[in-house]
C-alpha cells in the first residue's frame, strides 16, 4: 500500500515537473540562444572588430518654436513637447521624454541606445540645432540586449521574465536530476563539477 501511494506521489510530482520543465523551456529558448550568443561576443568583445558609422544632421527651429525654448525651465526637464514634436517629424530625432540639461546659452539631450549613441544641442538664442548619431554594428547592438543597457521598459519587463522562466527551468530541471539521480550515477558528480569549477577558477585566476 504505501509502495502504491509512494508511487502515485511519485508520478504527480514527476508529471508536473516535466510539465513546468517544458513550458519554461519554450518561453526563454531563444533568450537562452541569444544570451548565450552574447556571452561569447561579450566574452570576446576585444577581438570582434567594427567600425562605427557617425551620422550628423543639422536644422534650424522654426521662429514660432523659439519663445518656447526660451522660457525658463526645471533642471533636467525634457524638450517642450512640440519642440520634440518638430525634430521627430522634420528631423527623425526621436528626443521624446528624455532628460534634458539646460544652459543659459543651450540645451543638450543625451539619446543613448543599445549599439550606439546619440545626442542633440539646441542653441536656445538662435534655434540652431545639431544632431549626431554613433552607431556601432550589430554585434554592439545584441551585447547591450544582453546587458539591458538603454533598452527601454518592455525590454526591461522581458528580461525580468526571461530570468524568472529560466529561474523555473533550472529548479525543474534540478528537481528532475533528483528523481532520477538513483539510475545515473554521474548526476551528482557533474552537478558538484559545475558548481565548485566557477569557484576554483574565481580563487586560483581572478584576482
Amino acid at each position: 500500500m504505501q509502495n502504491n501511494q509512494a508511487q502515485k506521489n511519485r508520478s504527480f510530482w514527476l508529471k508536473h515537473l516535466y510539465r513546468w520543465h517544458w513550458i519554461s523551456s519554450a518561453i526563454c529558448l531563444i533568450g537562452m540562444l541569444l544570451f548565450a550568443a552574447t556571452g561569447l561576443t561579450l566574452n570576446n568583445a576585444s577581438r570582434i572588430e567594427s567600425d562605427p558609422v557617425v551620422t550628423k544632421k543639422s536644422g534650424q527651429l522654426p521662429a514660432l518654436l523659439l519663445p518656447r525654448l526660451q522660457q525658463s525651465q526645471p533642471e533636467n526637464a525634457p524638450l517642450p513637447q512640440v519642440i520634440a514634436d518638430w525634430m521627430a517629424g522634420a528631423l527623425a530625432i526621436e528626443a521624446g521624454e528624455r532628460a534634458a540639461e539646460w544652459s543659459e546659452d543651450e540645451v543638450y539631450v543625451s539619446l543613448p541606445r543599445p549599439g550606439g549613441d546619440a545626442w542633440v544641442v539646441i542653441d536656445r538664442e538662435s534655434g540652431e540645432l545639431n544632431y549626431e548619431l554613433t552607431e556601432r554594428g550589430w554585434v554592439s547592438y545584441f551585447n547591450d540586449l544582453h546587458k539591458g543597457r538603454n533598452a527601454g521598459l518592455a525590454w526591461s519587463w522581458f528580461l525580468d521574465v526571461f530570468s524568472i522562466m529560466a529561474l523555473v527551468f533550472s529548479i525543474t530541471g534540478l528537481c528532475l536530476l533528483h528523481m532520477h539521480a538513483g539510475n545515473r550515477p554521474l548526476t551528482w558528480p557533474l552537478v558538484g563539477l559545475g558548481m565548485v569549477l566557477p569557484w576554483v577558477l574565481a580563487i586560483l585566476f581572478i584576482h
